[in-house]
């Protein structure tokens, strides 16, 4: 079901949009940045109520929860329950609960993830923990980092939440968990076993809450290396937004490759559109289908 490296050639059928039946979406560059929503959201999400199509929200930032998102999205004028969103926060405590049976940890991140692993039963503490986790962590200290990494040296198993190096914000860019990750491997030479997204573990939680086939599903966000490759990766329909981090000219430079390729949420709304009513997408001036080989 989930391979390591999948790339799209032409002697692969890319599967036509309008036989999508759930959108995953990513949210910090895709949805919205900072606290402005992206052009065409709002539009696009209607059109996938209108035609009776599913959607979740996955997101790699795991400051927040699932009820900060909600109410963030509604903020911005988008209704949406918890249970139609997943970050790789909950997707970690899942995890961890649910296939390593594991009850203490010690955990550099926010006192929102701090509250999500508290949800799942988990102990919070730098005493005998069973996994040092570490998440995108917006209050860190040098404390915190101290205790992380002598526990990462007296061999406690380390795991983060995702790979993310930067977060994008309305006035650029912010260290994210993976430039947290670089620096404890600086200190410690170890790497952390990673949840998130492009990896198979918050996939699996993905379809815990959306149980469509893989072939039915659709990765939409704006970074090549987590979006793109967990869509490859799956198996699922990848698509490119370039609202956020990635440029086109990325897309020859990465492994990854997308199936379709368009400016914004909107673009992908006004092609979904197209492809429901069986127009040719290369009529669509906003949107660039990619397929590679």
């Amino acid at each position: 079901m989930f391979s390591e490296n999948k790339i799209v050639t032409k002697q692969e059928k890319v599967k036509s949009l309008k036989d999508i039946k759930c959108f995953a979406l990513d949210m910090d560059g895709t949805v919205y940045l900072g606290n402005k929503i992206l052009p065409g959201v709002l539009e696009f999400l209607s059109y996938l109520r209108t035609t009776g199509r599913d959607f979740l929200f996955l997101t790699n930032n795991s400051s927040k929860d699932a009820t900060f998102y909600a109410n963030k999205l509604k903020m911005l004028g988008i209704n949406c329950s918890e249970s139609n969103i997943l970050t790789s926060g909950e997707a970690t405590a899942l995890y961890l609960k649910n296939t390593k049976n594991c009850k203490n940890i010690y955990l550099l991140g926010t006192p929102a993830l701090e509250e999500e692993f508290r949800r799942h039963g988990f102990i919070v503490t730098a005493d005998n923990p069973e996994y040092v986790v570490l998440g995108f962590d917006t209050t860190l200290t040098y404390e915190k980092l101290v205790i992380a990494c002598d526990l990462i040296r007296h061999n406690i198993p380390y795991i983060a939440t995702h790979p993310d190096f930067n977060c994008p914000t309305e006035t650029g860019y912010i260290p994210d968990c993976g430039a947290m990750a670089a620096l404890i491997k600086a200190s410690t030479g170890c790497s952390p076993q990673v949840v998130g997204k492009p990896n198979k573990e918050i996939v699996e939680a993905l379809l815990n809450k959306k149980s469509y086939p893989l072939e039915e599903m659709a990765m939409v966000g704006d970074r090549l290396y987590t979006d793109i490759a967990t869509g490859c990766n799956a198996g699922m329909v990848s698509v490119l937004v370039l609202s956020g981090e990635s440029k086109i000219s990325d897309v020859e430079q990465s492994v990854f490759k997308p199936d379709y390729i368009f400016d914004n949420l909107g673009g992908l709304g006004q092609a979904l559109s197209a492809s429901d009513k069986e127009e040719d997408l290369i009529h669509m001036g906003s949107s660039r289908e990619l397929i590679v080989g």
